[in-house]
């Protein structure tokens, strides 16, 4: 048991950073310092291998035995319960009842063993890596002869012996340019080090090697330079990937700057970072503009950028990542809105994390202006076989209808002959009369419509028949409050054509401007000459004509007009008159406002016929 001058004793142990406990004769511990109880818990009254390894078990390396015989002990433990090894030191301890208690010292020399163990492993690693590393290392002297150097070099330098290789001299027999020595020596006597710098070596047949090479300087003990350690790397194949790859380079740039097609690229926030010659002339922007200076946002409609990558990255629009041929718009620098179709994709880096988008856009104007003219040749080719189908039956309807309307017409003028002018009879007579005879007009233009009359075409002065023609009808156009005025150009030329079919063209649009202006208004006659057309303006100021029916009033049957006033006939008429005679009829119109009519005719000129 542990006396008051042991215990005496024992207080020094408690100023220490070691760890120190005692035991008696029978295991059981009687003092624990400070140190130790942080380390192992509170183990006063509890056996000795209770407390250092939960076991009731004496531990395997127990020295105690030779300790209570008197011997001081000192050895090297693991201690499994702390993973952490000790220096343990074990005394025994005489108490004035002429017992022995057993001190035991812990001095923690974990760190201490793993560093030994990190510093063998590294002198190892040290020894191994210069001996194998492919790179070749060196060792060499401030006058330039090599002290050690590993295989690496000299396979890299066509040297098969070391001994051969360490007797060279530097300047002469490594460098390419003995000036390329003097010049590392001087940055290794001012920085103490080079990193990364290229040099050209020769190897022993004396062909040319580029080298990366990396040294630093070795000092002696008053901190004078007495040699270099390094490294060199070959850049053989570095260089030859460098040149491959500047070609592959110069190949896809080239590639992609003489694309017909526009190619853009730009950064995951819409940057743009390639820009190639058809992008800069499709969209008006040149590269030095863009790149890196403009978001593709502001190529596009507002909103359409974000839309745009929405679709890539959903599989609807030819997979995750991709786009296919979308159509599309972009917006010049003018502000013209340019139509074509999209086709971009997402890149990414070899994580998968999005890192760019590439779109190539095709400029679909050719096309479009192509496909806008094929539409109005199929069109004008159905309107032509609309036509000679709607002639061919009109020309049946009429001619069956014609024979038995006269037949009626003859009746009613004979029955009239018998009814007194003042009889109620003889006014509804006549009523039906007009009206069968406003039948048989409607027959004739049907004929006409199926069948122009076959008049010899002439050169014809277009004034002429429209002052004829305004002769006719300014009176009944003045009963209606129309005013007309007119332009007519002197000089204007002749055009070879038909007179009547011109006259029924100019009468039938002079009566559509009247039905137009129901409320008065001014009638509007101009002509022009152009190099080798005649223009005729008929401008009515009536009530025009709606936007949705423009491109339908020159349809057979197509009318505005109530169906006691007419079938849509008149306008079909003349649009069929005015193309036989090589011309076109135009139209502008706004509701309201008015209506502008322009008939345009090609000029007669002497030696074409």
């Amino acid at each position: 048991m542990i006396d008051e001058r042991s215990k005496e004793l024992l207080t020094f142990f408690d100023t220490l950073m070691d760890s120190v406990y005692v035991i008696g004769e029978d295991f059981i511990v009687e003092y624990m310092s400070a140190p130790m109880i942080e380390k192992f818990g509170h183990g006063t009254g509890r056996k000795c291998h209770q407390l250092l390894h939960d076991s009731e078990e004496i531990c395997s390396w127990c020295r105690a035995k030779e300790v209570f015989a008197g011997q001081s002990v000192r050895w090297e433990q693991h201690i499994a319960k702390r993973d952490k090894t000790f220096d343990l030191v074990e005394l025994p301890l005489r108490n004035s009842d002429g017992t022995i208690s057993k001190i035991t010292l812990f001095r923690d020399i974990t760190e201490e063993i793993r560093a030994k163990e990190r510093m063998r492993a590294s002198e190892e690693d040290y020894r191994r890596l210069f001996k194998n590393i492919p790179s070749g290392l060196y060792l060499s002297t401030k006058e330039g002869r090599f002290l050690d150097a590993n295989k690496a070099l000299l396979d890299m330098l066509g040297y098969e012996s070391k001994e051969e290789f360490l007797n060279i001299d530097i300047a002469k027999d490594l460098y390419l340019r003995p000036e390329d020595r003097k010049e590392f020596q001087a940055m290794m006597e001012r920085d103490g080090r080079v990193i990364d710098i290229e040099v050209e070596f020769k190897r022993k047949d004396g062909r040319a090697i580029p080298v990366m090479h990396t040294s630093r300087a070795r000092y002696d003990q008053e901190g004078n330079v007495i040699g270099y350690e390094g490294i060199n790397v070959d850049l053989s194949q570095r260089k030859q990937m460098e040149r491959q790859l500047k070609e592959a380079h110069d190949f896809l740039n080239k590639l992609i700057m003489s694309s017909p097609n526009a190619i853009m690229a730009t950064d995951m926030k819409g940057n743009i970072i390639v820009w190639n010659k058809a992008a800069e002339e499709i969209l008006g922007y040149t590269a030095e503009e863009v790149i890196e200076k403009m978001n593709i946002r502001q190529i596009y409609p507002e909103g359409v950028a974000r839309q745009v990558m929405k679709m890539m990255r959903s599989p609807e629009y030819g997979g995750a990542g991709r786009l296919r041929s979308y159509p599309i718009v972009h917006v010049r620098r003018d502000g013209e809105i340019v139509e074509g179709n999209l086709s971009a994709a997402i890149l990414y880096d070899a994580h998968g994390k999005e890192m760019a988008s590439v779109g190539i856009f095709v400029d679909l104007k050719e096309r479009l202006q192509m496909e806008s003219k094929l539409r109005d040749t199929q069109e004008h080719l159905l309107q032509s076989e609309k036509l000679a189908a709607m002639g061919r039956l009109t020309s049946q309807i009429a001619h069956e209808l014609n024979n038995p309307l006269y037949g009626i017409m003859n009746t009613l003028e004979l029955l009239k002959t018998e009814v007194p002018a003042q009889s109620k009879r003889r006014k509804i007579l006549e009523m039906a009369l007009s009206e069968t005879v406003r039948l048989t007009d409607l027959l004739k233009k049907m004929l006409s419509f199926s069948k122009p009359d076959e008049e010899a075409k002439q050169p014809v002065d277009i004034n002429v028949i429209l002052d004829e023609i305004l002769l006719l009808v300014r009176k009944q156009l003045q009963e209606n409050s129309i005013r007309i005025s007119t332009s007519l150009e002197e000089g204007l030329g002749k055009v070879y054509a038909s007179k009547n079919q011109l006259r029924q063209v100019f009468l039938n649009m002079i009566s559509n401007a009247r039905d137009a202006m129901p409320d008065g208004g001014t009638l509007t006659i101009k002509t022009m000459s152009g190099r080798d057309k005649i223009l005729i303006d008929i401008i009515d100021t009536g009530i025009g004509i709606r936007e949705e029916h423009i491109d339908k009033i020159f349809d057979a049957f197509f009318t505005t007009k109530e169906a006691t006033k007419g079938v849509g006939l008149g306008l079909s008429v003349c649009y069929g008159f005015i193309k036989e005679h090589g011309g076109d009829i135009k139209v502008s119109s706004k509701k309201g406002e008015g209506t502008i009519f322009t008939i345009i005719l090609p000029k007669y000129l002497d030696k074409q016929h």
